[in-house]
C-alpha cells in the first residue's frame, strides 16, 4: 500500500472505504470534518445545540439499584444488528436458504437484455434495505436516549445532544444516503458493460443466464451487498455509542426528579 493512499483511508468509516474501492473516481476522500459540519447546521441548529451543551446540570443524583434497560438495550442492539445483517445476506436468489425478507431483483422470465439491464428495481431493492434500516434503528436509538435520561445529569445532557444532532443532520443523512444507490448504478452499468464485452461474438446475451452462480449479477449482488453492511454499521455508530455509554454510567444513578 502506498503512503499516499495510507493517507487517504486512514480514519475513514467503512462505508466512504468501499465505495471508493468500488468507484475510486466518484468519491472525494480530502475533507475538514469541522468546516463541513459547520455547512450542514443553520442558524437555528446552532442554537439548538448551544442549548443544549449549555442547559445546567444542577440536578441531584440519588444512588438506585442498576436499571435492567442496560443490558437489554445491548441485546436489543445485538438482535437489530444480526436482524439487519442476516436481510442483507440473504438475498433469495444466489443465497436462499430460506424465504429472503428483501429478494434481490433478477430478471423477468422472456426479458431482453435491455429491458434487464434496466437498474431501477436494484435501485428500489437498496430503498427497501435502507427503509428497513432506518425503522429499526430509530426505535432504537429512542430507547438509549430514554434509558440515558435515567441517569446522571451529564448523561441526560448526552441524550439530548443525540437527540439535537440527529434533528439537525437527518435531512443531510437522508440526502447523502440516497446518494448511494446512485453509485451504485455506475457499478452495475461497469459490471454490465464488463459482461457484454466477455461475451463471444456468436453468443446471444440471454437474461436468464445472469441469476446463475458465477455471473456478473452475483458480483454485482455481492457488491451491494458489502455497500449495505456498510452502511448499516454507520447507521449504527451513534446509537452503539449511546448504549456504551449507558453502560459506563456512574454506579446506578438516576437524576432526582
Amino acid at each position: 500500500m502506498t503512503r499516499g493512499l495510507q493517507r487517504t483511508t486512514f480514519n475513514r468509516s467503512g462505508l466512504v472505504r468501499i465505495l471508493s474501492e468500488t468507484l475510486p473516481e466518484a468519491i472525494d476522500p480530502h475533507y475538514d470534518f469541522g468546516q463541513r459540519l459547520g455547512q450542514w447546521l443553520d442558524f437555528t441548529d446552532a442554537l439548538d445545540l448551544f442549548s443544549v451543551l449549555n442547559a445546567s446540570q444542577g440536578a441531584a443524583a440519588v444512588v438506585l439499584e442498576k436499571p435492567a434497560t442496560g443490558s437489554a438495550l445491548t441485546e436489543q442492539l445485538a438482535r437489530t444488528r444480526r436482524n439487519l445483517t442476516d436481510a442483507i445476506r440473504n438475498d433469495g436468489v444466489f443465497s436462499a436458504a430460506e424465504p429472503a425478507k428483501i429478494r434481490f431483483p433478477t430478471p423477468l422470465p422472456q426479458a431482453t437484455p435491455e429491458n434487464a439491464a434496466d437498474f431501477s428495481p436494484y435501485h428500489r431493492f437498496y430503498l427497501a434495505h435502507q427503509r428497513d434500516m432506518s425503522t429499526a434503528i430509530a426505535a432504537l436509538r429512542a430507547n438509549a436516549r430514554k434509558a440515558l435520561a435515567k441517569h446522571s445529569p451529564a448523561h441526560r445532557q448526552l441524550a439530548e445532544l443525540d437527540l439535537a444532532f440527529e434533528k439537525s443532520l437527518a435531512a443531510r443523512e437522508r440526502n447523502l444516503l440516497a446518494t448511494i444507490p446512485m453509485l451504485l448504478a455506475m457499478r452495475f452499468a461497469q459490471r454490465y458493460a464488463d459482461h457484454r464485452s466477455n461475451l463471444p461474438d456468436d453468443q446471444p446475451d440471454d437474461p436468464a443466464t445472469w441469476a446463475r452462480p458465477g455471473s456478473w449479477l452475483e458480483a454485482f449482488c455481492h457488491d451491494t451487498q458489502a455497500v449495505l453492511l456498510a452502511e448499516l454499521d454507520l447507521r449504527l455508530k451513534p446509537v452503539a455509542g449511546l448504549i456504551a455509554a449507558l453502560g459506563e454510567a456512574e454506579p446506578h444513578t438516576m437524576t432526582e426528579q
